[in-house]
């Protein structure tokens, strides 16, 4: 049996293939990160454009078609905020003005999602005692 149907697998596929300039724009920045990113994630009966699975952060990316169907946004959002997920939106043409800035934002927030940084993390080595090189 199959854990995902096949016409959600194929239409991932599809979405992968002709992914939008922001979503090319973001892969292309964070896709060498850990945790690791996936493209168009099938979540339930919806497609996330980009998601960090094991901080359970989804990635919705906008354009002006999204101004008209804002209903069903946000049945979407509501979704997967019930399954765990946390959902960011972000707008296409903040995506491409910014990028770095964008992956950054992103960044932060997946961590902040497996628990954050420590608010003041001990300086390197610190509480080591030093041994004395052997001549």
């Amino acid at each position: 049996m199959r854990r995902v149907p096949k016409e959600m697998t194929d239409r991932a596929r599809r979405l992968r293939n002709e992914a939008t300039p922001a979503e090319r724009a973001m892969w292309q920045l964070l896709s060498n990160y850990r945790p690791s990113f996936t493209r168009q994630l099938v979540v339930g009966s919806y497609i996330v454009d980009l998601a960090c699975r094991k901080a359970k952060l989804a990635i919705e990316f906008d354009g002006s078609q999204h101004l008209e169907q804002q209903n069903y946004d946000d049945r979407r959002t509501k979704f997967l905020e019930s399954e765990g997920w946390r959902v960011m939106r972000i707008w296409n043409n903040d995506a491409l003005s910014n990028p770095e800035g964008v992956a950054r934002l992103i960044l932060q927030e997946a961590a902040e999602c497996l628990g954050g940084t420590h608010p003041q993390p001990l300086p390197f080595r610190e509480g080591r005692v030093r041994r004395p090189r052997y001549k």
